[in-house]
């Protein structure tokens, strides 16, 4: 069965995608798309979200719901909760995130919380609200984001190397709940990605993947394991650490964020 053709059996016919407006969200709108779901786009910036649903609806003859919501307040996973209720939903991609980095010491806390409750509220609030839904149609999808950094303390990223710690924790916890329910959950752990993250977290990434390549092998991963590792370059850093002590590579980790981060002493 081609993958397009197995999205489209076992998660159809919605797609619910949070962060759509760029990055590794929007490869994941429009894999989506591809595979023949029609998408529910959630972003703050409604103006990108309208474009690309343009974009989908005309190069991929899916329809699309677009829904502007700020995952940073309980009021805007609400006001996604509230617009998705009637569609019949069967496939959660919770891409929604960003990051800091920096010396802890030094962290904006407003900043910090909002992080927070992007990464790992909202994550958390729709994948039981969508596993709910999907455990009683007797099937669905969820994939949450983690990320490399979240299997060791990352200095220089702590606070945001926590939250995709708890996100791993999450989607490993879920899916042996699951099991059985017809809900697969997986855990999506990339390394640096060329996408508006970087700028965002201020850091300065050499070598990256494609948010195309992360959400293709993502999607690909679901329903036969339990954490996929996206791109050649990510597989390299994690399984150069694997056999290493969690001190080891929390010293290894934070040589390497010096060099993402050195800038910031300029």
């Amino acid at each position: 069965m081609k993958p397009s053709t197995r999205l489209r059996q076992r998660y159809g016919p919605w797609a619910v995608v949070t962060g759509a407006s760029d990055g590794i969200g929007r490869a994941f709108a429009v894999e989506a798309a591809q595979a023949g779901l029609h998408v529910a786009l959630v972003a703050r910036r409604e103006d990108r979200l309208r474009s690309l649903a343009a974009e989908i609806e005309t190069g991929y003859r899916v329809r699309t719901m677009v829904i502007p919501s700020d995952l940073s307040k309980k009021s805007g996973v609400e006001a996604v909760l509230e617009a998705t209720g009637t569609l019949d939903a069967g496939l959660l991609t919770a891409a929604a995130g960003f990051g800091t980095s920096g010396p802890i010491l030094r962290a904006n806390l407003e900043e910090e919380d909002e992080m927070l409750a992007v990464n790992c509220y909202s994550a958390m609030a729709l994948s039981v609200h969508f596993g709910r839904r999907f455990a009683a149609r007797g099937r669905g999808g969820i994939v949450l984001m983690s990320s490399l950094v979240g299997w060791q303390g990352t200095p220089f990223a702590a606070h945001y190397a926590a939250t995709k710690a708890y996100i791993q924790s999450l989607a490993e916890g879920m899916r042996t709940e699951l099991e059985g329910s017809g809900v697969d959950v997986l855990a999506s752990a990339p390394g640096p990605v060329h996408s508006g993250f970087a700028a965002r977290a201020n850091m300065r990434m050499g070598g990256a993947e494609t948010p195309q390549a992360v959400a293709k092998a993502s999607l690909s991963a679901l329903g036969g394991r339990g954490t996929v590792v996206p791109g050649s370059l990510s597989k390299l850093l994690t399984y150069s650490l694997a056999m290493l002590p969690r001190v080891a590579r929390t010293r290894v980790m934070s040589q390497v964020m010096r060099g993402m981060t050195k800038h910031q002493n300029a």
